[in-house]
C-alpha cells in the first residue's frame, strides 16, 4: 500500500488527506501554515466541513494521519505526493500558477536527495498543458532528474464540493487520472481502488481539461435555470413548474443528448425558438446575455467549419449530407445549407450529395426555405456519392449516415476529407473501467 503526502492543506488537502488515510493509507500532510499543522498534528480540523473533524481525529488516533512544514521528510516518507494549491485569477482572467510552481521547485529540490522512484500528482485545476509545460520542466530543473525515469506526473483533478466534500470523496460521479503512459497510473489505481463509480484513464491535457469542462457546465446551467425564471416571471408563467417538468426529460433535457462535440445546430425548430425568447424578452425590456449569445455562437462554429475548408486552398468541394439532420429531408436552416450558401459566395465550385433529398418530393415551408436561401441547389445535386467523392478536391463529411472509413477509402491521392460532425481526438484515446 503506497504512502502518501499532500502538499497544501487547504479544503481540497485536508480532505484528500483525510480521506486517503482513513482508507489505510499512511498520510503525511505538510503547509507552509504553522496552525494548520499543529491543528492536525493535534487531531484536529484545520477547516469546517461535514464529518471532517471526527475523521481527521480517527486518522490522529491510528496514527495514519500527520502533517510537517518540512518538504523533505515529506517526498522522503511517501511514494506517491499530491499537491493542491490555490490557482487563483488574475484581473485579466489568467490563472496565477506562482503557487504551482513554486511547490514543484520545493518537490524538485526534495527529490535530489531520493533514490527511489516517486510519483507526483497534480490536484490543483489547472489549464490543460501545464504538467507539460510548467510542472514536469519545473521538477526536472530543481531535481536534476528525468520525468518518467525518476519520477512521474500525474493528473487527478478533484470533484469535491463544498459542505459534502466527504461524501463526494467516497461516492464521486467518476474518478479521472491521466499520465502521458498508463504504466505511472498504477499507484493512483491502488489509491482508488474500490471507490464505486467509473474510472477514466487518459492523458495528461484531457484529465486537466475535465474540471473545466464540468465547472462552465455548472455555470451555464445556473445561468440558464435563471435567465428563464426571469423571462418567466416576467411573462406570469410559474417558472419553478416549468422546470421541474423540463427536468423530468431524462431522454434529452437531462441526458448526455446533444453534448458531443460537432457540427452547428439547425432545423425548423431551435433557431426559430431561440429567436422567439430573444425577442420576447426585448420586448419585456429583459436582458438575458446567455441567450442571446447561443445563435451567435452557433453561427461563429458555422463559420469555423467554413474557414477549415478554404484553408485547404481548393476550389472544388465536394459535400456529403444536406438535411439538417441524417434521415430527413428537411433543409429549413440546415448548417451543411449555410456552409454551402458561404463555399458559393467565396468562389467554390461545389457538388453535393444526400440520399434523403430530391427537389421533386420538397414542398412547403421546405421548399419554399430552398428557393429562398439557395434557389440553384438542383443544378449542384448528384445521385450518386461516387460523383461527388470524384469531383471534389476537398471532401465535406457533413452527415452522419455515411461511415468514415469507407469514405476514406473512395479518396485519391491529394484529396482531403474534412469531417464538420465529428471531432477527431488529438491525444490518446481515452480507456474506461468499472
Amino acid at each position: 500500500m503506497p504512502s502518501v503526502s499532500v502538499l497544501g492543506l487547504g479544503y481540497v488537502g485536508s480532505v484528500t488527506a483525510t480521506c486517503l488515510a482513513s482508507r489505510g493509507h499512511s498520510v503525511i500532510g505538510l503547509d507552509v501554515n504553522p496552525t494548520k499543522v499543529e491543528l492536525l498534528n493535534s487531531g484536529r480540523s484545520p477547516m469546517v466541513e461535514a464529518n471532517l473533524a471526527e475523521m481527521v481525529a480517527e486518522g490522529h488516533r491510528s496514527g495514519r494521519l500527520r502533517a510537517t512544514n518540512d518538504i523533505n521528510l515529506a517526498i522522503s516518507e511517501s511514494d506517491i505526493s499530491f499537491f493542491a494549491v490555490a490557482t487563483p485569477s488574475q484581473r485579466n482572467g489568467r490563472l496565477d500558477l506562482s503557487a504551482v510552481e513554486r511547490v514543484c521547485q520545493e518537490i524538485g529540490t526534495a527529490l535530489r536527495g531520493k533514490k527511489s522512484f516517486h510519483t507526483i500528482v497534480t490536484r490543483s485545476t489547472v489549464m490543460p498543458g501545464t504538467a507539460e509545460t510548467l510542472v514536469i520542466p519545473t521538477l526536472e530543473q530543481a531535481s536534476g532528474k528525468k520525468e518518467g525515469v525518476d519520477f512521474a506526473v500525474c493528473s487527478n483533478p478533484e470533484f469535491l464540493r463544498e459542505g459534502t466534500a466527504i461524501a463526494d470523496f467516497f461516492n464521486p460521479p467518476f474518478t479521472v487520472i491521466g499520465a502521458s503512459d498508463p504504466k505511472y497510473l498504477r499507484p493512483l489505481r491502488e489509491l482508488y481502488d474500490g471507490i464505486p463509480g467509473q474510472v477514466f484513464e487518459t492523458s495528461l491535457r484531457s484529465a486537466e481539461m475535465v474540471k473545466y469542462v464540468c465547472n462552465a457546465y455548472h455555470a451555464l446551467k445556473v445561468a440558464f435555470a435563471n435567465e428563464i425564471g426571469a423571462l418567466a416571471s416576467l411573462m406570469d408563467v410559474d417558472a419553478n413548474a416549468v422546470m421541474e417538468i423540463f427536468k423530468a426529460d431524462t431522454k434529452l433535457n437531462i441526458s448526455s443528448t446533444y453534448l458531443t462535440p460537432g457540427f452547428a445546430f439547425g432545423g425548423s425548430c431551435l433557431p426559430k425558438d431561440v429567436r422567439a425568447l430573444n425577442y420576447q424578452a426585448k420586448v419585456l425590456d429583459l436582458r438575458l446575455p446567455l441567450l442571446e449569445s447561443v445563435l451567435p455562437s452557433n453561427a461563429e462554429h458555422l463559420e469555423r467549419a467554413v474557414q477549415s475548408i478554404l484553408c485547404a486552398g481548393k476550389r472544388k468541394i465536394g459535400v456529403l449530407g444536406l438535411s439538417f439532420k441524417a434521415g430527413t429531408d428537411d433543409l429549413r436552416e440546415s448548417a451543411a445549407v449555410h456552409l454551402i450558401k458561404r463555399l458559393i459566395a467565396e468562389g467554390c465550385q461545389v457538388r453535393i450529395w444526400d440520399d434523403q433529398v430530391s427537389l421533386g418530393r420538397l414542398m412547403g415551408s421546405n421548399r419554399q426555405y430552398i428557393d429562398e436561401v439557395i434557389p440553384h441547389i438542383g443544378t449542384l445535386l448528384c445521385e450518386r456519392v461516387g460523383e461527388v467523392v470524384g469531383f471534389g478536391d476537398v471532401i465535406v463529411l457533413a452527415t452522419k449516415a455515411l461511415d468514415k472509413a469507407e469514405i476514406m477509402r473512395q479518396l485519391g491521392r491529394g484529396q482531403k476529407l474534412i469531417d464538420v460532425v465529428r471531432v477527431e481526438p488529438s491525444v490518446a484515446a481515452v480507456s474506461t473501467s468499472a
